[in-house]
């Protein structure tokens, strides 16, 4: 079948659509055949090698976590999908990779495609849809009435984040470009800073939770906004201790990661907030459950672009320029 794969971490990875062998089931598995998977930035990280030390591929190796399409075929002990069911999944951090013909989806991390989504619009939620579950409901703990921060508010996390905190009750601040505010308000912003403009961290205040989305600087930034007791969870980093031993990671790890994240440690100890950094996990479950959401119409994809599979790896350029409204996709058929 054919996939797109990188062969190298570092600044020429030969990424390419390949000819690799159809992957084999074992029998809590799914063969999926692919119709739409979309990309995330964390794609691009990968193939700098940043994560070199925390997420094991074999290269050459398949790219893209964000799945849509077609069950073909179902493992021995497979119960609640058969062959012709739609789904879509997010297959992040099992090594194996969701922009080719065919993917390998365990059961337990698959879910039905919501029936008012194509398959493209299905694509584009699983990593955007868990990672900001994960990190609003189970980690801040967000509740009605509270007040969270999620900057780039177009983008792909931004999208979808603000329209779950909106279910959940929340006011939402964000940042955006001029020509973005109506679309972030029409998600449900209440606070929208323009960055071309002001500064966020001088015109919000008093937050519950803040969602960190942009590298640099806006971390240590956002702690300024954050009342006493407050939460920062990071996409971006820096990686933390606890990150280190949740994943069981090696003390030189543990010991590393403990240094990158001294300053902001320390920086939120003093304000009584606080921080940590989340890499979202997998969850067929939680998938099932932001399908009800979106059959319901509380939440809806958003779609900057969608790619034809001979062109994923231009794909893959536009989402690095970081100025997508929305996610990006590519239709496999």
């Amino acid at each position: 079948m054919k996939a797109l794969t990188f062969k190298r971490y570092g600044k020429s990875p030969e990424i390419g659509v390949a000819d690799v062998p159809r992957p084999t089931l074992k029998a809590n598995e799914l063969l999926v055949h692919v119709h739409a998977a979309s990309v995330n930035p964390v794609d691009n990280m990968i193939l700098t090698g940043v994560f070199k030390p925390v997420l094991h591929f074999q290269l050459p190796a398949t790219l893209g976590s964000d799945l849509a399409g077609v069950v073909t075929e179902v493992g021995s002990g497979v119960t609640r999908f058969k062959p012709g069911d739609n789904v879509f999944a997010n297959i992040f951090d099992l090594g194996t990779g969701a922009i080719a013909e065919f993917a390998v989806v365990p059961e337990k991390l698959a879910a039905l495609k919501p029936a008012n989504l194509d398959f493209v619009q299905a694509a584009s939620i699983p990593m955007v849809g868990l990672t900001s579950w994960q990190a609003l409901k189970e980690r801040a703990n967000l509740r009605a009435g509270q007040k969270v921060f999620i900057p780039a508010g177009s983008g792909g996390i931004g999208t979808f984040a603000i329209q779950l905190a909106k279910h959940l009750g929340a006011k939402v601040g964000t940042t955006t470009s001029t020509g973005n505010v109506e679309l972030v308000r029409s998600l449900g912003a209440d606070e929208v800073v323009d960055y071309r403009k002001q500064e966020f961290e001088k015109v919000l205040r008093g937050y519950d939770a803040v969602l960190g989305t942009i590298r640099g600087d806006a971390i240590e930034k956002s702690l300024g906004i954050l009342k006493p007791g407050g939460t920062i969870v990071s996409l971006v980093g820096p990686l933390d201790t606890a990150f280190a031993r949740a994943r069981r990671l090696n003390f030189v790890l543990e010991f590393v990661f403990g240094l990158m994240s001294r300053k902001i440690m320390r920086l939120a100890k003093k304000r009584d907030v606080t921080y940590s950094f989340l890499f979202a996990r997998p969850d067929g479950a939680q998938l099932a459950e932001i399908g009800k959401l979106i059959e319901a119409e509380r939440i809806q994809p958003v779609i900057d672009k969608v790619f034809p599979f001979e062109q994923a790896k231009e794909a893959l350029a536009y989402l690095a320029q970081g100025h997508a409204k929305g996610k990006v996709v590519i239709k496999m058929r």
